[in-house]
């Protein structure tokens, strides 16, 4: 029992340092948003570029990969997927973890948003503090954090290896990296918008692990 108990304090403490590390790269990706520095060259760099213009099938499609970073489809497969892992193993824990994952990302994401205000590339300027709601990428975070969640509950509590939870892992990058790619093509997002939501999305995600290992639960896998 405490050579578990030592595993776990030792997954809880890498995780805090992993999380720790993401959100001084979210800080310093924040800094240079606020004081207009190379990255931001990248960014118009980046909107600069021409564009193909996406309609039919191929603009459904396009909007639909979109959607996997929407907070509403995200949430509510998270929220779903979690019930249904609590009814199946009697405890309150995923549901709990899905919950508290949601509300540090509109706590944490909607502050940066409305502090910074950064108006969003389709206007073509970049102002800071005009009302818009940019910086952080809601969709980047979105992906990573809810998409990143629920691959950890089942990886805890369906009993998978460990070969199909790295493959879990890869599912959860793709689908992030696949969302901040759509966005650039669709000029939704400068480039540092979504860099600093994956930065804060990745930090929270590994910060409910980091919870999730401080109280053991019998329920889980060790």
């Amino acid at each position: 029992m405490s050579e578990l108990l030592d595993v776990r304090r030792a997954q809880m403490a890498r995780a805090f340092r992993w999380s720790a590390a993401l959100f001084i790269g979210f800080l310093l990706t924040t800094h240079q948003v606020i004081i207009d520095g190379p990255l931001i060259r990248i960014d118009k760099w980046i909107h600069d570029l021409d564009r193909p213009e996406y309609e039919g099938l191929s603009g459904f499609v396009i909007r639909r990969l979109d959607d996997l970073g929407l907070r509403s489809v995200t949430a509510t497969a998270l929220l779903i997927a979690a019930f249904y892992i609590a009814r199946r193993f009697k405890t309150w824990r995923p549901l709990n973890l899905a919950i508290l994952s949601l509300i540090c990302l509109n706590l944490v994401v909607g502050f940066f948003k409305f502090w910074l205000g950064r108006t969003k590339p389709k206007i073509g300027i970049d102002l800071l503090h005009f009302g818009g709601m940019s910086y952080p990428s809601g969709h980047a975070s979105n992906a990573l954090l809810t998409w990143g969640v629920l691959a950890y509950l089942i990886y805890r509590y369906a009993h998978v290896d460990r070969y199909r939870g790295r493959l879990a892992s890869a599912g959860v990058a793709t689908i992030s990296l696949t969302v901040c790619i759509v966005s650039l093509v669709r000029d939704t997002h400068w480039f540092s918008d979504l860099l600093g939501g994956l930065f804060i999305g990745g930090a929270l995600l590994v910060l409910v692990i980091a919870i999730d290992r401080y109280w053991p639960s019998n329920s889980q896998l060790s």
